[in-house]
């Protein structure tokens, strides 16, 4: 059995925290090959995350809350994090 490794994509962080890793098998219950973690916010405190965690899918979390989150690109992905950092800053 061939067993293959993430690769690591991109990671950053400052005030945010932005990893993306190319997987070789889906993280369930998602269907595409990526497994990526948004996050805003401060020490200790997620104002707003982005992921994928196994066993829960795609979602969102934004100001204590989690919702589920329609994955379709890593393009739209960035943008949806993007404008809510903006909402929550006042900025949109």
């Amino acid at each position: 059995m061939l067993t293959m490794k993430a690769e690591l994509l991109f990671h950053q962080r400052i005030d945010y925290e932005m990893t993306l890793w190319r997987v070789p098998v889906p993280v369930p219950p998602s269907r595409h090959d990526l497994k990526y973690s948004l996050f805003y916010g401060r020490q200790g405190v997620r104002e707003i995350g982005y992921d994928n965690e196994r066993g829960k899918g795609d979602h969102r979390h934004f100001q204590g809350t989690e919702r589920d989150y329609d994955f379709t690109s890593v393009e739209t992905l960035l943008d949806d994090f993007w404008n809510d950092v903006r909402e929550l800053r006042g900025l949109s």
